[in-house]
């Protein structure tokens, strides 16, 4: 077995048989092997050896502390989701019950409508009926005149026009003293000074159906 003081003096008996170049080219080779075996044990790889250690116990606390950040946020998040379909679901309701309120205003709006022309329009085709029996209603009053309703069957058929007429709202205006009205009463004559006129003669009497006009009352103002 070779003593490394033999083998020493080999090696520098063999560098002394080589040439410069040569000799250059073995001692960088060996230079390099010797700083990458010696750096592990005592240079600042060997620091960087020992972090990982350390560096494990950090990252495993900074993963600890994010995680109990993330169940937090998810806590939060499981509170503000239950808040958020809630919060929709009121929100639905309220657009849902103003949609109701304004289609029922509208319905009773709409049947309120309805109903009044449906009114006016019976009022009109009744008042256009009792409008024709006025003739006959004229007619009467001319007999009247003429103590021709005394008694006798003319004079039921005459009480029972008047009553139907009464029957259905119908009313007569138009009496001598009454103060002249252009908007209901039609003057054929003016007598009148032009102050405060009067009905004076009345030719032929108004009627009117509730606060409609059948027929304006033909006079003579005084």
């Amino acid at each position: 077995m070779t003593r490394p003081e033999e083998s020493d003096a080999a090696e520098t008996a063999a560098w002394a048989g080589a040439d410069d170049e040569t000799q250059h080219a073995a001692e960088t080779v060996e230079a390099e092997v010797v700083d990458e075996g010696t750096a592990p044990a005592d240079g600042p790889a060997a620091a960087d050896g020992a972090a990982p250690a350390d560096g494990t116990a950090a990252d495993a606390t900074a993963a600890a502390a994010d995680a109990t950040a993330a169940d937090a946020d998810g806590a939060q998040a499981g509170d503000g989701g239950d808040d958020d379909p809630t919060s929709a679901l009121q929100a639905q309701l309220d657009e849902r019950t103003a949609d109701l309120q304004r289609v029922s205003a509208e319905f009773a709006n709409y049947r309120r409508r309805v109903e009044r022309d449906r009114q006016s329009i019976i009022d009109t085709a009744k008042g256009s009926v009792l409008t024709e029996l006025l003739t006959i209603v004229d007619d009467l009053d001319r007999a009247r005149e003429h103590g021709d309703l005394e008694e006798g069957p003319l004079k039921v058929f005459a009480d029972k026009v008047h009553a139907l007429l009464a029957s259905q709202g119908v009313e007569a205006f138009g009496e001598e003293g009454d103060a002249f009205d252009p908007a209901i009463h039609e003057a054929v004559q003016d007598e009148s000074d032009g102050s405060e006129p009067v009905l004076g003669t009345i030719l032929r009497k108004g009627y009117r159906h509730g606060e409609r006009t059948l027929r304006t009352a033909m006079v003579i103002v005084r």
